[in-house]
């Protein structure tokens, strides 16, 4: 995982639980560190030994997307807004899978791509429900 992809807010895997990242900085041999947090915990770790979060189904409904198309090749889900789409591809190629905003695709397979994307589109965390590691926003 890239350091420089990582934004505060970002949902990641640590030791097989999810976090969101709190703060980012240089260590003493100017690796990056990151603290990340959760309902449990609050750590400071090597950026390199957080994982990306694969996103699944479950997750794209967690980020208030719904199914709305599904064939043996594919499956389509939207959120509210109706230029944002979500398509798994259900081939061994995926080619088609990822985000598709007004109608361009976009490679998109982790959470915190798909939150770096939510934010520079609309300016504010996609909000999730039934999630308890998202801070509310102040």
């Amino acid at each position: 995982m890239n350091a420089a992809d990582l934004k505060i807010k970002n949902l990641v895997e640590y030791k097989n639980q999810t976090y969101t990242i709190s703060e980012i900085f240089h260590g003493r041999n100017h690796d990056y560190f990151v603290k990340i947090e959760n309902d449990i915990q609050s750590i400071s770790v090597p950026a390199d030994a957080i994982k990306p979060i694969q996103i699944t189904e479950e997750w794209l409904e967690k980020f208030g997307f719904l199914r709305t198309y599904s064939s043996e090749q594919r499956i389509r889900y939207e959120r509210p807004e109706a230029f944002i789409k979500y398509d798994i591809d259900l081939s061994s190629k995926k080619i088609l899978e990822g985000l598709k905003i007004s109608g361009n695709s976009i490679k998109c397979r982790y959470i915190h791509e798909f939150q770096n994307i939510f934010s520079c589109l609309f300016g504010k965390e996609p909000a999730t429900s039934g999630f308890g590691l998202m801070k509310a926003e102040s």
